[in-house]
């Protein structure tokens, strides 16, 4: 339509395109962020973490128990190796006990649970026996196989008190029974006393109280109100101080955290020394098997101090490679704990994490002079075929435990070797394959015969 004044039509105004988007600014921190993320929620994280990081401490062990063993073998007028060799010997037992943990259905766990603690029992028993049990530094906890061999049953207990205490509270969990103080408790913390007296009769107060964490913890994972929990954990304590108090060896050990000095009569050597050995690693370490506090200066150099030598021969750099993979290890068996629907799995995997977790801390800060030396290995790394076994086996729970959620065993259901897909499809043009293959070729016909493609 022509406009009325000009007789000339409407201009029309060319439209403004949008302007293009600017492409965002590619930010690798960003990137590596949302790969971790995504990284940490798949399915299978807690499973190859569990695996891969226990699979690395027990190696990196076995490598640190040869070079910080060795003088000590040789001062015995034993061979270099011993001490090795029989860790290894544990290592390779411990490694059949995890697979079958891992391979062991959850009821069957359940079942082994009295088998064991009765065991346990028993053995802790047997070690108070005059002419049975014997006693190393000091501790009646030890029993003799033969030979160089021994055991020490109250290592075993601590897997015990896992299982029973777990299948204890998820049946009590199961029949609403845990919302009553008495359920709670009863029979749970009297059997737990029971192992702490038979422990504490031999005089081994480390792993009375690795005991006495896992009990805290299981209590904790039943939702133990804070008045419960606060008074157990009073009562705990006062006994504790008792115990401690009336002995001069442990007090002599409680005076020796963050010590400089050794002391009069050298009562904190063994601490001073740890110190002097975690100080003069550096960075990177003097290099493997160039300590110099093993040569008679640091004790149990291989056992309870290994930690120190580590330090020493590896530097900061390994100390932090084996703090990440005890952090790395933790956070797996929390996780476990967290994502399961099964009571007792939860209960399970919240004990052997408690168990690990707090051994771990109060071994190295032992060694850092933060706490007091308590006599306990530090798990999956120090000498101990005793402390090993146990420990794998409870390595093989977790394991199993991660690879039982359902999300993680559809993803191990869809990864089906490759050359398990091979042999199938050579198999399936003789024999069993065949129909599937000539299922396959029918729907592809049928697909394009109707347009589809």
């Amino acid at each position: 339509m022509a406009d009325s004044r000009t007789g000339r039509p409407p201009v029309q105004r060319a439209t403004r395109r949008p302007a293009p988007a600017r492409p965002a600014r590619d930010n690798p921190v960003g990137r590596l962020v949302t790969r971790a993320r995504k990284a940490w929620d798949r399915p299978l994280t807690a499973y190859y973490l569990i695996l891969g990081s226990s699979l690395l401490i027990t190696v990196l062990g076995l490598v640190m128990v040869y070079s910080a063993s060795m003088i000590t073998a040789l001062q015995l007028s034993l061979p270099g190796s011993f001490f090795f060799r029989k860790q290894f010997l544990a290592a390779s037992i411990g490694a059949v006990l995890l697979l079958v943990a891992m391979r062991v259905p959850v009821k069957l766990h359940r079942a082994l649970a009295y088998p064991i603690l009765a065991g346990s029992v028993f053995l802790m028993v047997l070690v108070q026996v005059p002419g049975i049990g014997m006693s190393v530094n000091g501790n009646q906890n030890w029993i003799s196989l033969g030979g160089s061999f021994q055991i020490q049953p109250s290592e075993f207990g601590k897997l015990a008190l896992v299982l029973w205490g777990a299948d204890l509270l998820a049946r009590k969990q199961d029949k609403a029974m845990l919302a009553q103080w008495k359920h709670m408790l009863v029979p749970l913390v009297p059997i737990t006393f029971l192992l702490l007296g038979l422990i504490m009769l031999g005089g081994d107060m480390g792993t009375a109280i690795i005991l006495t964490a896992i009990l805290f913890g299981l209590l904790w994972l039943a939702g133990a109100p804070t008045r419960l929990f606060a008074g157990v954990l009073a009562v705990a304590l006062t006994i504790g101080f008792v115990l401690i108090k009336t002995s001069p060896n442990r007090m002599s050990r409680l005076a020796c955290i963050g010590a400089t000095e050794p002391g009069p009569n050298d009562t904190c050597w063994q601490a001073v020394h740890g110190i002097y050995a975690l100080a003069s690693g550096g960075l990177f370490g003097s290099g493997l098997g160039a300590s110099v506090e093993k040569w008679g200066q640091l004790p149990e150099a291989h056992t309870d101090f290994i930690f120190a030598i580590t330090g020493e021969e590896l530097g900061l750099a390994g100390t932090l490679s084996v703090l990440a993979l005890f952090a790395a290890l933790g956070y797996a068996g929390i996780r476990v704990a967290g994502r399961t629907e099964d009571p007792f799995v939860r209960y399970a995997a919240g004990g052997v994490t408690t168990w690990i977790t707090a051994q771990a801390v109060i071994n190295i800060g032992a060694v850092l002079g933060l706490l007091p030396i308590a006599g306990v290995p530090l798990p999956l790394f120090s000498y101990g075929g005793s402390a090993l076994l146990p420990t794998m086996f409870a390595i093989g729970l977790l394991i199993a435990f991660a690879r039982d959620e359902p999300a993680a065993r559809a993803a191990l259901a869809m990864r089906q070797p490759r050359f398990g897909r091979k042999r199938a499809a050579v198999r399936g043009s003789a024999g069993a394959a065949g129909p599937r293959r000539w299922n396959t070729m029918r729907r592809r016909a049928a697909a394009r015969s109707s347009g589809e493609r």
